[in-house]
């Protein structure tokens, strides 16, 4: 049997504790979330991730990500803000292919929700 998963109001999803954020740029940064649902094979899990201000890096190489933006603002873009770069805020959908590094700006305390996507062969 299949079970069926509802999470409602993720603007008000209770979150684990906040911690320094291991790839930031910017002293003091920190984050926190709450993993709601990972597949049966491990290969997908979805979340609700929340972050403070400042900048840091990201790597998508072993997974891609897709992000719906809950609240707040960032500019995303290439490593070493490099290449393209991306602002995104409230109700924005942001795709992060497998493969994809880059930089993140928080510029106002951001939260959203997240899809992690690993291919199995990796």
């Amino acid at each position: 049997m299949i079970d069926l998963k509802t999470f409602e109001n993720l603007a008000d999803q209770p979150l684990g504790d906040f911690a320094a954020k291991p790839t930031t740029l910017t002293e003091g940064q920190q984050e926190a979330s709450s993993l709601l649902w990972t597949s049966a094979d491990g290969h997908t899990k979805i979340g609700v991730w929340e972050c403070t201000p400042g900048h840091f890096t990201a790597d998508r190489t072993a997974a891609g990500e897709y992000c719906h933006i809950i609240s707040g603002r960032a500019t995303v873009s290439g490593p070493g803000g490099q290449g393209e770069s991306r602002d995104i805020g409230p109700g924005d959908l942001l795709i992060l292919p497998q493969g994809w590094t880059g930089e993140w700006v928080i510029h106002e305390h951001m939260r959203k929700l997240y899809v992690i996507s690993a291919s199995p062969d990796i």
